[in-house]
């Protein structure tokens, strides 16, 4: 799928686009045309996650284009301060197509992530973003989130070959404490 240049000044695309969970069928076209090709051992196992109720994939999908953009959430992992079951989740894996960027793909699915989670109890979301990432930092301080620590994010993972790829990207520690949802009073009850 070829990248659609987008115009600017409409935001009609946006009303069309759809964001759901991701499913079997979705894994291959999460790999992008090939520019996450060395994900796709990882893209699995995160999909078996999200069957065991563990993770959700997220995906924006815009018709006739295909998926523009995605984020994973990490309900329980073996980090409690990244992720415990309970209170805290962890928010990974989230880009959007280039020719979308900027437009406000990004606010929107990071809204419907956050209700989801406010829906399912949690308080806390966080995440780690790379220290030399200054965009999608100043898109998380705009939304509530906040430095809490550094982390040296040091991870490995296994390319689509079995091959590993040991990474160390430094990066902030950031979170957002989740407001409930309370419900309006209607001032003629």
């Amino acid at each position: 799928m070829a990248e659609t240049l987008m115009d600017h000044t409409s935001t009609a695309w946006m009303d069309q686009v759809i964001i759901r969970f991701a499913d079997a069928s979705d894994l291959p076209a999460m790999e992008w045309d090939g520019e996450y090709t060395h994900f796709r051992r990882v893209y699995a196992d995160a999909y078996r996650r999200q069957i065991a109720g563990l993770t959700l994939l997220w995906l924006a999908e815009l018709p006739q284009t295909g998926l523009i953009g995605q984020a994973f959430v990490q309900l329980t992992c073996d980090r409690p301060e990244l992720a415990n079951g309970t209170e805290r989740a962890y928010f990974y894996s989230f880009r959007v197509r280039s020719a979308y960027r900027g437009l406000g793909l990004g606010s929107r699915i990071m809204d419907v992530v956050e209700t989801d989670l406010v829906k399912r109890h949690f308080q806390i979301v966080t995440l780690n973003v790379a220290r030399t990432n200054f965009r999608a930092q100043t898109l998380y301080m705009r939304r509530g989130y906040y430095v809490v620590a550094t982390d040296p994010g040091i991870w490995s993972y296994p390319d689509q070959n079995g091959i590993w790829h040991h990474m160390e990207e430094p990066a902030y520690r950031m979170e957002k404490r989740l407001v409930p949802v309370t419900p309006r009073k209607n001032p003629l009850n």
